[in-house]
């Protein structure tokens, strides 16, 4: 027997955690320079709103109230980012790098949740589903953030 309330929370610290992503794309999108870039962040900014929906339906199914907000902590860290941003401005390069930090903790973030024994299998499945999602994100801006890199 499984703990609707361990999986609601779960899922809630992912919704809130996944929603600070959606934010970092939006502000991404707003700050590039490059119309690809910008577009490939609205896009998985949009493909997050799918993931964050999917959760949220099962935290009600739960019985749960799902989380509406991200997390104060990642309030403060865009708003230090714009401040350094105004101060120094920002580039490409330093937008893609903050972007797969991002990724970096989010991808930790789901990681942890699929190795939860304490989950039920329907939500495991979900997160599983929702991951996809991440891990593909997470690879592509790695991935961009290198040949950036390497291309300094």
């Amino acid at each position: 027997m499984f703990d609707q309330n361990h999986d609601i929370s779960v899922l809630n610290s992912l919704i809130e955690t996944t929603i600070d992503s959606i934010d970092g794309y939006q502000h991404s999108a707003s700050e590039a320079s490059n119309s690809r870039f910008a577009e490939s962040f609205r896009d998985r900014a949009s493909e997050r709103e799918q993931v964050v929906a999917k959760l949220r339906d099962r935290v009600r199914a739960l019985g749960g109230t799902p989380e509406s907000d991200g997390g104060l902590l990642a309030a403060a860290h865009r708003q230090f980012l714009s401040l350094r941003d105004a101060v120094t401005g920002s580039d490409d390069g330093s937008i893609i790098a903050e972007v797969d930090r991002g990724e970096s903790y989010l991808d930790s973030k789901w990681k942890a949740a699929l190795e939860d024994t304490k989950l039920s299998d329907e939500t495991l499945a979900l997160i599983r589903q929702g991951y996809e999602s991440v891990r593909e994100g997470h690879r592509q801006w790695e991935a961009v953030n290198k040949g950036l890199s390497a291309a300094s």
